[in-house]
């Protein structure tokens, strides 16, 4: 059964059930790849029903180096005194000493980045929805504001600065529900005046009620700034990593066998030759001081624009 990013108790529970272990499978290195790639596709980017479109325009041709760059330490203390340079080598050679016990980046995890940069993955991960499906929903009904104009496209990849706003504002929600309150006055006065009711205490905002089990999904990713306030979001950055932290949410280890066995079954099959033709069919992906590419169309589930 696939894990769908979604709150629902029964995927906790799936999630909580499947234990991979390779260590003493007696399945090949080829089987294992495919049970992770399918594992990791299952929960990462399922609602891309194409695997062609996944493989060619949200998979990296390779995996980023994160390394801080090393810098020389001087072994001669005196002249380090000297000029003062004690203390901040101490603070080197203690930021080299925690790296080298902490280990190498999980740079594995980063190869879902592209995923996590669509928009109605990244809603999602606001914890402004239920599931992403619930998201894409919205995005297509144009309920959702992209940097403050309508966005109707699911499939677009934010560019760092971009904004998530609701499609409404709350003056205009107030504004509907002052105007679907039925008017009482009479302009007779020989008419009697109807009796005064007392004014209601109910809200007439919709009440939120959180999910049960819904506690571990509930974070918000480094590299998105939330307003709950305001139901608004800003995707500040791109996903990164460092020894012994990812920032790609998943419920796999993010330096495990999944992840690794799932990105040694792509390179050998991830189509890398990308024509022109190819090229105007990719997703909408938007880019810091750079060209926009659109898509004719897509089969995702609809259009893009």
């Amino acid at each position: 059964m696939k894990d769908p990013n979604s709150w629902s108790p029964r995927n906790l529970y799936n999630l909580w059930r499947r234990a991979i272990d390779f260590t003493r499978s007696p399945k090949t290195l080829l089987k294992q790849r495919w049970i992770s790639k399918a594992l990791v596709r299952a929960y990462h980017g399922d609602f891309i029903l194409n695997e062609k479109i996944f493989k060619r325009w949200y998979l990296p041709d390779t995996l980023p180096d994160v390394r801080p760059r090393q810098h020389a330490l001087s072994s001669n203390g005196d002249l380090d005194a000297f000029a003062g340079r004690t203390e901040q080598l101490e603070r080197a050679k203690k930021k080299a000493y925690d790296e080298q016990r902490k280990g190498l980046a999980p740079v594995g995890s980063l190869m879902l980045a592209e995923v996590e940069r669509r928009i109605d993955v990244f809603i999602f991960r606001c914890c402004f929805a239920h599931s992403v499906y619930e998201v894409r929903i919205l995005v297509i009904h144009g309920s959702i504001l992209l940097n403050g104009k309508k966005h109707t496209n699911a499939n677009t990849r934010l560019a760092p600065g971009g904004t998530i706003s609701p499609g409404f504002s709350k003056a205009e929600s107030e504004s509907e529900s002052s105007d679907s309150e039925p008017k009482t006055e009479s302009s007779d006065p020989s008419q009697p005046k109807p009796p005064v009711k007392l004014a209601s205490t109910k809200s007439p905002l919709t009440p939120f009620n959180l999910p049960p089990y819904a506690s571990p999904f509930i974070f918000i990713p480094a590299y998105a700034e939330v307003s709950f306030s305001t139901c608004s979001a800003i995707y500040v950055r791109h996903p990164t990593a460092r020894p012994g932290y990812s920032e790609i949410p998943t419920p796999y280890d993010a330096d495990g066998e999944v992840i690794r066995l799932a990105w040694e079954w792509y390179p050998k099959v991830h189509p890398r030759t990308r024509s022109k033709s190819q090229m105007a069919r990719e997703p909408e992906n938007r880019r810091v001081g750079g060209p926009q590419l659109r898509a004719a169309g897509t089969n995702q589930g609809h259009r893009c624009v």
